[in-house]
């Protein structure tokens, strides 16, 4: 089924809404949650939030990518589970944050919409900056949190490979960040 189906699904209040989405989107809300939070349990808690909050909130813009506006809704639900369990598990938020230590501007504040919007559109502008490759890697460890070998499986190349290409677009970022104003 296509996502404008499913969108106006939600939108007739249909309880088939649901089950298409877990069919075409679950097993990757699992996968993006299952990898911020600390047990099994809790991503298939945070899956489940993610169809209600859809339930609940779908935009009156209806989105045209259904996978992306959900994808943002687990992870922000998967994010703050981990936070209030205070839990530290190895390779999961913790780390990553670790990682992006040195290009997360210090004296930054991220309280308003102004200064959230400007970091926002810095990051993209980087982004989009990078060649495919270096870009797919950075979004699949630092906003799906795959695992360095993981990322290494799926572009058919070596840990190190990935490692340092990580090494290297954290250096740019960090960079890029200060030639654009946030103080490191």
């Amino acid at each position: 089924m296509e996502d404008y189906q499913i969108v106006d699904l939600y939108w007739s209040r249909s309880e088939n809404a649901i089950a298409q989405t877990e069919q075409k989107y679950g097993r990757m809300l699992t996968s993006i949650s299952v990898s911020l939070v600390p047990t099994v349990q809790d991503a298939e808690e945070c899956v489940s939030d993610t169809y209600l909050a859809a339930w609940n909130s779908m935009p009156d813009e209806r989105p045209v990518y259904l996978g992306a506006y959900l994808s943002k809704i687990v992870r922000r639900l998967s994010i703050n589970k981990y936070r209030s369990s205070h839990t530290a598990k190895r390779g999961g938020v913790g780390e990553l944050v670790e990682e992006l230590t040195d290009c997360i501007p210090s004296d930054y504040s991220l309280e308003t919409e102004y200064d959230n919007q400007r970091l926002a559109e810095a990051l993209n502008r980087f982004l989009l900056s990078l060649d495919e490759q270096k870009r797919y890697i950075f979004i699949r460890r630092y906003y799906y949190s795959d695992a360095v070998i993981d990322i290494a499986r799926q572009i058919r190349a070596s840990e190190g490979k990935v490692k340092t290409v990580l090494f290297r677009v954290r250096s740019a970022l960090r960079k890029f960040l200060e030639e654009e104003g946030f103080a490191i």
